[in-house]
């Protein structure tokens, strides 16, 4: 054990960009096998359901969630905090004691949950929907609240203790759980098996989260009424997590019920289709963010040039790596709408094209947000997150009513922008934090190629948007590697790799 926290104190010193471009190429990776079974998972829902049923869906999800995020107590993130600086310094015996007080309070927050999601469930049928009666549904997802909740406690541990193979692991378990099980069920039942697929699908992320964890981590029983006055404090810290849980679910949750109320159950589909292809599809590259540099952000002591040049560092792999993914997707909507979802899904095209821009955006805000949590700046965080949340929901209002789905992409990037502003300022004022050179350099040249490549995608059609398109993607590929291979030595590492596997090497290398 020993060994092993020794040599994960070394790597979280690493902050080369080999170093981001290593573990963002994995987690980058995995969230693209992710995306791909998921893929397939969402258009056979898609050809079965059709846009209500995934605006059914949706709704389910978005209130969950709420759930979730109002009662877990922050303890996913706030646990990665303290588990991952007990870690960090080697401490054995004091990381087994933050295990221990975190799986005791996922498992009360859990209760908490799910007793919460059966008390409310008149309420929540009342606020979602117009139509039906759902409040047995909400009833019956109780167990996906308390489910999500120990999830997250056991997820928090694996992710401070920098588990990354185990939670890579676990993700595509989850996936592959997900595609396997709900499809039959859709098949069979159609609608009427939505709420038992979220249960299983719940069931099976827990099983594998707990399996991987409770391996490394035996669950051992300590006074209960001690250990829980010393999470107090971690949960102290996690208040402004779930407030910022709340405000961000309850920001989706409004959205979508304000949609499904003044436009109909198959709007919030296509909404819902449109916000993930781009935010969340196109956001894999930021996988590695939460598994990876939170926790080494979390180690560097106080603010100053380390800090920055963690964070600016980070930014500008995450902008290299993102902006060829944004434009290509650009250009291939197309084709990915038909091919994710169905073609009574085109109408969304125009919205998730202007939502591409909020991307190049949530690159650089990202990795700047996560400051505040690794300094366990609660407040500061929360004011962000709200400030966030209140722009998000005023401007999809007022973007729908002008411009209908595509005013709600161009309002989605245009939160985008406003929150990169505010944070940029806050950060500068509280951890003197400065964005380097380098960063709007990269920014200079890529978010022109990004709003150039949209404006082409909106005036040309035929041979010429296809034409334009690939040269387009070609020159942002062409300037991110570039910028890449001239940053780390990940090339050489992977030729040296290679090339120390070769039969003929390993036998010189014996003589």
């Amino acid at each position: 054990m020993y060994q092993r926290f020794s040599y994960m104190r070394q790597e979280e010193k690493d902050d080369s960009y080999s170093h981001i471009l290593k573990y963002t190429g994995i987690f980058g990776g995995v969230q693209g096998l992710n995306i791909l079974m998921g893929v397939v998972r969402n258009k056979l829902v898609a050809l079965i359901l059709g846009p209500e049923g995934l605006g059914l869906i949706s709704l389910f999800n978005s209130s969950i969630k709420l759930l979730s995020d109002s009662t877990n107590l922050g303890i996913g993130m706030s646990a990665v905090r303290e588990i991952s600086d007990a870690y960090a310094n080697g401490d054995t015996a004091r990381t087994e004691h933050v295990v221990r007080i975190v799986r005791m309070w996922s498992i009360l927050t859990a209760v908490i949950g799910a007793l919460l999601c059966v008390t409310l469930s008149p309420l929540l049928n009342r606020w979602t929907f117009s139509w039906g009666e759902h409040t047995l549904h909400f009833m019956l997802l109780s167990p996906v609240v308390a489910l999500m909740a120990i999830t997250g406690g056991e997820l928090a541990i694996l992710k401070g203790t920098r588990q990354l193979r185990h939670l890579a692991v676990i993700s595509i378990y989850g996936v592959m759980g997900a595609l396997v099980t709900s499809i039959p069920l859709y098949l069979i039942w159609h609608e009427a098996a939505i709420v038992p697929s979220l249960v299983i699908i719940a069931a099976l992320q827990a099983v594998f989260t707990i399996a991987y964890s409770y391996r490394m981590f035996p669950p051992r029983f300590g006074k209960s009424r001690a250990m829980f006055g010393e999470g107090l404090g971690m949960v102290r810290l996690g208040v402004a997590f779930v407030l910022a849980g709340v405000l961000g679910s309850g920001a989706e949750f409004a959205i979508r019920s304000y949609l499904n109320n003044v436009a109909g159950l198959s709007v919030v589909g296509l909404y819902n289709a449109g916000f993930m292809i781009t935010m969340t599809y196109a956001g894999m590259v930021f996988q590695a963010m939460e598994t990876d540099y939170f926790p080494r952000l979390s180690a560097v002591d106080g603010i100053g040039p380390q800090l920055n040049t963690l964070v600016n560092r980070q930014i500008e792999v995450s902008l290299l790596l993102v902006a060829p993914l944004l434009v290509l997707f650009i250009f291939a909507a197309p084709v990915l709408l038909p091919l994710l979802y169905s073609h009574k899904f085109t109408p969304v095209m125009g919205m998730a094209k202007f939502t591409v821009m909020a991307m190049y955006f949530r690159a650089v805000t990202l990795p700047i947000e996560y400051i505040s949590l690794a300094k366990g700046r609660s407040r500061l965080y929360l004011c962000i997150e709200a400030v966030y949340d209140v722009v998000l929901v005023a401007a999809v209002v007022v973007g729908y009513n002008l411009a209908g789905l595509n005013g709600t992409g161009v309002a989605i990037a245009f939160t985008g922008l406003v929150n990169l502003v505010f944070v940029l300022l806050l950060t500068h004022h509280y951890y003197r934090y400065c964005v380097s050179p380098g960063v709007m350099m990269y920014s200079a040249v890529l978010f022109p190629l990004g709003i150039v490549s949209l404006a082409v995608s909106q005036m040309f059609t035929g041979w010429a948007y296809w034409t334009l398109g690939g040269l387009l993607t070609l020159a942002c590929i062409s300037v991110s590697v570039s910028i890449l291979h001239s940053k780390s030595n990940i090339w050489n590492n992977i030729r040296s790799s290679i090339s120390a596997r070769l039969p003929w090497r390993r036998h010189s290398d014996r003589r």
